[in-house]
């Protein structure tokens, strides 16, 4: 996101994706969790599994430009970085790990409808 204004829409898309998912009865644990590695939007709980979520908020862009925005680069970051912390957060080691992505397709810092789409187990790490 280079554009101005662009950080205050990924921050609002985060706080509206945290809300949908705690509204659905997640445990949210972290928000932008950082390392030396990267970085994690949300880190939660939903029932027995440990999820990483990447948000991505694209008010003007499409579904099928998601694989240039989290390519295999960003995809290992984040592999890493959930590695760290559940190294640091031994009490998680034993859940099942999931990454999702959560896609806001429409502005939220707007009036209007939020049109979004919640990828469970959107990539995994290739052992």
């Amino acid at each position: 996101m280079s554009v101005p204004g662009a950080k205050a829409t990924g921050n609002a898309g985060e706080d509206r994706a945290a809300a949908w998912l705690s509204g659905a009865g997640w445990l949210l644990l972290e928000r932008n969790w950082r390392t030396r590695r990267g970085e994690i939007d949300i880190i939660a709980l939903d029932g027995d599994d440990i999820v990483f979520v990447e948000v991505k908020t694209w008010p003007g862009g499409f579904e099928e430009d998601l694989e240039r925005a989290l390519g295999p680069v960003k995809r290992k970051r984040i592999v890493e970085t959930a590695k760290c912390f559940l190294g640091t957060h031994r009490k998680y080691s034993g859940m099942y790990v999931r990454f999702d992505v959560f896609l806001i397709l429409s502005d939220p810092e707007r009036e209007g409808e939020l049109r979004y789409r919640h990828l469970k187990d959107a990539f995994s790490e290739r052992v």
